[in-house]
């Protein structure tokens, strides 16, 4: 897929609900799949969809999402994991596209959820909002089975393809500004000690 189509294929997705969507995600989920969930409202919105051991809710380490995720797959490889995070978290950590491309894990798939804001914070735009095409700065560091969800039933199809064809993968998802479904209880140790218990370590 060239750069233009890339861009168009940003500008056709229909703008969804991160909240709506992360649960249709974790409906979607049967065998003990690995969850991060980036800070802020990625993660509250995961909370908020059914709270499972084997979901990790980051607090602060804003951008490193993608990174633990791939840190999980590495060590656990018959375990599918997903990472949740935002435009803006993404936007501060590009290089980890380069690091889940050369080190390649089947099992792992990213999805940020885009909508051109620091919504956690003020709502202050981000570099999504002037041209900055995330699936297509994705394709050029190597992960080539980057696409954008044009609509939930593209979403739900890409979400499968996550779960029983190789990776990595990366969907880019156009969200609304929509509060989140919930907020996350706010205890790293509890959190720590679930989602290690949920992963058997």
């Amino acid at each position: 897929m060239s750069v233009s189509e890339t861009q168009k294929s940003r500008s056709t997705a229909k703008v969804m609900n991160r909240s709506a969507l992360t649960r249709r995600l974790v409906a979607k989920l049967k065998n003990d799949e690995a969850v991060i969930g980036g800070i802020g409202n990625s993660n509250f919105d995961l909370w908020a969809s059914g709270q499972r051991p084997q979901n990790f809710y980051m607090l602060g380490s804003m951008g490193l999402a993608s990174s633990i995720a791939l840190g999980v797959a590495v060590a656990q490889p018959k375990r599918q994991v997903f990472a949740l995070d935002g435009d803006g978290s993404i936007l501060m950590q590009l290089g980890s596209f380069g690091t889940v491309a050369t080190v390649a894990p089947d099992n792992l798939c990213i999805v940020i959820w885009d909508n051109s804001l620091y919504q956690i914070t003020g709502s202050q735009k981000t570099l999504t909002s002037t041209g900055v095409d995330l699936v297509g700065v994705a394709q050029g560091a190597g992960l080539m089975q980057s696409d954008w969800a044009q609509d939930e039933e593209h979403f739900d199809a890409l979400v499968e393809k996550a779960l029983h064809t190789d990776g990595p993968r990366l969907i880019g998802v156009r969200i609304d500004g929509e509060k989140p479904a919930g907020t996350t209880e706010r205890d790293p140790v509890k959190i720590r000690l679930n989602f290690m218990n949920g992963l058997g370590a």
